[in-house]
């Protein structure tokens, strides 16, 4: 509230964690040319949020879709107070706005309830990609987020149910 008035925009600020919000007002502060700069540098982090030589995970999803152009594997691990750690493995012809994405998110999302995974609205991917690549390449900037909210989905569906949790 400022002044007396309540300014629905910043309702929207709220719902994101903490991570992804220091991300998101970062972009927003960059002028389009430096926000492609930015991402090119979130692109070439990509393989630092793949999982690591013995990790293990309560869920891994690894499939190729339809709208990617290669594999891309979800792997999420649940810890203390339901935080999860995403990881993402992107095939080597997977995009580059798709791999920005995918450290954004990764980083954005670090230390993230499941149910805080599953409550971010995509209303945050203009303001880091900006107009033009979000026309361009309307379903790439989408698809890691959409992933990333199927895995959490499936994990609290599991668990609701009461399924192991466990790779076989």
């Amino acid at each position: 509230m400022e002044h007396g008035i309540w300014k629905p925009e910043r309702e929207a600020e709220s719902v994101y964690p903490k991570g992804l919000q220091t991300i998101v007002s970062f972009f927003e502060s960059l002028p389009d040319q430096e926000k492609r700069d930015a991402l090119i540098s979130y692109a070439d982090q990509a393989r630092r949020w793949e999982p690591k030589e013995g990790e293990t995970f309560d869920l891994e999803d690894v499939r190729k879709d339809e709208e990617c152009t290669d594999t891309v594997g979800v792997f999420l691990k649940v810890g203390n107070e339901d935080r999860g750690m995403l990881r993402v493995k992107l095939g080597p012809q997977v995009q580059t706005l798709t791999r920005a994405m995918t450290s954004i998110l990764c980083r954005g999302l670090e230390h993230s309830t499941v149910t805080e995974v599953l409550e971010v609205p995509s209303d945050f991917v203009p303001k880091i990609v900006g107009g033009d690549l979000i026309r361009a390449r309307s379903q790439t900037v989408y698809y890691v987020l959409t992933r990333m909210k199927g895995i959490c989905k499936v994990y609290l569906d599991r668990r609701r149910a009461g399924i192991s949790l466990q790779p076989n």
